[in-house]
């Protein structure tokens, strides 16, 4: 796509039209070709993307970005007096997220454009009556990919702020309290249109100071957290980019705990974010047992043994090579990350559960556990990962109770395939046979309970406290809701018997699905 810049310049003393100081938004993009070529100003005033600044701000920018596939790109700008701006076009290969539905130019299930629009600084340029403000926007979808060499100490007068203007509240507000347990992604994610993945772990990296002590290249950066977050399917109702947000958001608020914080290198810490923010990377929206069953080349591939958690893993490591994200690094020190990476996901296994909580168990049995030990300090982040991976049940009940629901709308959608093509179906996914309370219930049981209580004997914190009590309180009410279900049988006395005899296996043989 070939871009050309039109510059019109207005008399100073025409007004600016009131649907445009009226106006805010990022930019988008139309695919409608009756408003190319010379549209007719009522069409060209109804275009939306229109960006504005404060409706009393006299300086305001006016922009339209007029894009068509094969043909030109024609921003049109409009200055108004006092308002003086420098623009400059740069290219990469981020995929902007659009608002119209064309097909993306590869993985994902999301609609990219193959541009990246950045507007550096609006600076004066002459004296006399322009105002000394800058004025600072970020285009292409808010986001700015600060060049490299900015990192490298160059200096420069303007240093951008990772979220632009339109940021500086709600969303900025609560990324103030990202350490918090009661952090409501949800919320976050709609603030940041969608990109609450992108922006919550850029934003981790940098508050942890790893993107100066690795000098992680921010184009390269910013490129390898959209296409994570492009590779989650936001189909799922569950297995997509806010969970995935979540588990990071769980991550650190474990990061900061005091053993953990006082004990882990830097080195550590970046792998625990990463781990968190892909340990799902792609996935398809059903379990382990259903990939076998019916021979998905994913579990041919890995031979029926952690198919997701391998995929993931896998899909990581394709786009940390794709972006170059640790190019800088000694070739030995990729490796590692990519191995550990490997290590930290493949911990997610909800099949292993009770391999890792046994020996999660004989250590603390033991006070064996030192974290001045490499391979323990491992061990601990693949038991926060198991953590912040199933965490919803220890959540506040109006988080939990969604993202309850979510998981359990998946299961059954499962369930209805199964269904649909005569497949056996898979234990919780029968929707005629479960109920959200019943599912929710036997997984905290069986599942959510031992794995925190040990997590509170490791750390025994106000957080630990906090989700053990979130975790009773939410079983409480889950449990409120079944009491229909259980008595509406005259034998309900011998339902709990048999509910008890293969409760972990039926929790556990959900395979990845939880996870």
């Amino acid at each position: 796509m070939e871009l050309c810049y039109q510059l019109p310049v207005l008399p100073l003393d025409r007004p600016v039209p009131k649907h445009v100081l009226s106006r805010r938004g990022a930019i988008s993009f139309s695919s409608s070709s009756s408003l190319f070529g010379a549209p007719d100003p009522r069409q060209l005033s109804q275009r939306r993307g229109a960006i504005s600044y404060d409706s009393s701000d006299q300086t305001a920018l006016y922009i339209r970005m007029l894009a068509v596939t094969n043909k030109t790109i024609k921003p049109s700008f409009v200055f108004t007096p006092g308002a003086c701006v420098i623009f400059k076009q740069l290219f990469s290969n981020v995929r902007v997220r659009s608002q119209v539905g064309f097909e993306p130019e590869r993985r994902g299930s999301h609609p990219y454009l193959g541009v990246d629009f950045r507007t550096l600084h609006s600076r004066a340029e002459s004296a006399g009556t322009i105002p000394a403000r800058r004025i600072r926007r970020l285009f292409s979808f808010q986001r700015h990919l600060l060049s490299s060499r900015l990192l490298r100490g160059a200096p420069h007068l303007n240093p951008l702020h990772i979220l632009d203007e339109d940021y500086c509240g709600q969303a900025k507000c609560m990324l103030e309290k990202v350490g918090s347990w009661n952090f409501d992604i949800f919320l976050f994610d709609r603030l940041t249109n969608g990109n609450s993945l992108v922006f919550l772990t850029f934003n981790l990296l940098n508050q942890y100071g790893l993107i100066e002590l690795f000098q992680l290249d921010m184009v390269k950066l910013r490129r390898f957290l959209v296409l994570v977050q492009e590779d989650y399917h936001n189909q799922n109702p569950y297995h997509n980019a806010v969970h995935a947000a979540d588990v990071t958001q769980a991550m650190h608020c474990y990061l900061r705990e005091p053993k953990l914080a006082q004990s882990l290198t830097s080195f550590d810490i970046l792998l625990g974010l990463l781990a968190a923010a892909t340990h799902d990377l792609d996935h398809p929206g059903v379990n382990q047992p259903f990939l076998i069953k019916t021979n998905h080349y994913l579990a041919a591939l890995y031979r029926n043994t952690s198919v997701l958690e391998n995929h993931h893993w896998r899909s990581a490591v394709g786009l940390l090579r794709e972006t170059e994200l640790f190019s800088n690094l000694p070739a030995e020190d990729s490796l590692s990350i990519e191995r550990q990476l490997g290590s930290l996901i493949l911990a997610t296994d909800i099949s292993r559960q009770n391999e890792y909580l046994s020996r999660f168990r004989t250590h603390l049995d033991e006070n064996d556990l030192c974290l001045g030990n490499a391979s323990h300090r491992h061990f601990v982040l693949q038991m926060a990962l198991k953590c912040a991976d199933i965490c919803n049940p220890c959540r506040p009940w109006e988080l939990s109770k969604q993202w309850s629901e979510k998981v359990t709308d998946e299961f059954f959608h499962q369930g209805d395939i199964e269904k649909k093509y005569k497949l056996e179906i898979s234990p919780l996914c029968d929707s005629e046979a479960n109920t959200i309370a019943s599912v929710q219930i036997g997984f905290m049981t069986y599942v959510v309970e031992p794995l925190f209580a040990e997590w509170a004997r490791f750390s025994d914190t106000r957080l630990s406290q906090t989700m053990l009590g979130h975790l009773g309180l939410n079983k409480a009410s889950w449990s409120a809701m079944e009491p229909e279900a259980s008595g509406s049988s005259e034998e309900g006395e011998s339902e709990p018997g048999r509910a008890t005899d293969e409760p972990s296996s039926r929790v556990l043989s959900q395979g990845s699905q939880e996870s």
